[in-house]
């Protein structure tokens, strides 16, 4: 780790993202308390996370990328388990049931699907009502219909007031969930902020593609600048708030009459690609 300056603000849902190996748990396991930075401070709702490392436990829910528990443990028991681990705990019968876990208390670990792992491991990150939750890697290998079950997980638990830390490789995730994000990459924190701030930053350019059967579409479209053909799709981009719609107002200027038209909007991947790179990391 080289460079990693960065702050959460209260009630956010904050995402660090970047390649493999770029320095995301290792980031996430210094600010837990579970590694020992090099060099540095770090503050955790005005704690030192390895010489308040008590303190700071009873205030903070943890989930690990690999979390794992007995095969045969039930649900119920690793509640209550985690539960006596802290002096104040919320009803946990409530908690299951706000997870969608109640139909599932007197079930083995074991027999979970893999989305219903991850909702348990939330619920005993959630079961002292921390103020900050700090999420690893959360959705890896699930299905999208369980994911978007923990993505809304998620913004319900930003929604009653706690923070949370999470990191991703999934930009889809990062740009649905985050309020803001940091692109980490060799250790060092390479970018930040709101998914759309980054997108205009890095990647302004929009694109119209739409068909027509119309003749000398691209010479009477030539206002818009360099236009590409291929059979009767046209492709134009441009940049700014208006490009679209000045794209529309010169079809309907020349009477060009469309069969299909869509825009193409540059994503949070796609500014991760441009700073990152496009080739595969192991």
């Amino acid at each position: 780790m080289q460079d990693v300056s960065l702050e959460v603000f209260e009630g956010e849902i904050f995402g660090l993202i970047g390649p493999n190996g770029a320095g995301k748990t290792t980031t996430m396991e210094c600010i837990e308390g579970n590694r020992v930075a090099d060099r540095g401070t770090i503050s955790v709702l005005g704690l030192d996370p390895r010489r308040d490392a008590n303190a700071l436990r009873q205030r903070i829910g943890v989930q690990h990328q690999e979390a794992q528990l007995q095969k045969r443990i039930k649900v119920w028991e690793a509640v209550d388990l985690w539960a006596s681990l802290y002096p104040r705990v919320v009803d946990t019968d409530t908690l299951l049931v706000r997870l969608g876990l109640e139909a599932k208390r007197d079930a083995w670990f074991m027999t979970l699907s893999g989305g219903q792992k991850q909702r348990l491991f939330i619920a005993l990150a959630l079961i002292h009502e921390p103020e900050v939750v700090f999420l690893d890697e959360l959705t890896t290998g699930l299905d999208p219909q369980a994911r978007r079950t923990i993505w809304a997980l998620v913004t319900g638990i930003r929604d009653k007031g706690t923070t949370v830390f999470l990191t991703t490789h999934l930009m889809e995730e990062a740009e649905r969930l985050c309020d803001r994000v940091a692109i980490i990459e060799h250790g060092c924190i390479i970018e930040l902020g709101t998914p759309a701030e980054l997108v205009q930053r890095h990647c302004p350019e929009r694109t119209v593609v739409f068909t027509s059967d119309d003749e000398d579409v691209a010479d009477r479209m030539t206002s818009l600048g360099a236009i590409e053909r291929n059979g009767v799709a046209y492709t134009i981009r441009g940049a700014g708030d208006d490009f679209v719609t000045g794209v529309i107002n010169v079809i309907a200027r020349e009477g060009i009459r469309v069969r299909g038209f869509r825009t193409e909007i540059p994503t949070l991947e796609d500014v991760f690609l441009k700073l990152t790179g496009h080739g595969i990391r192991d």
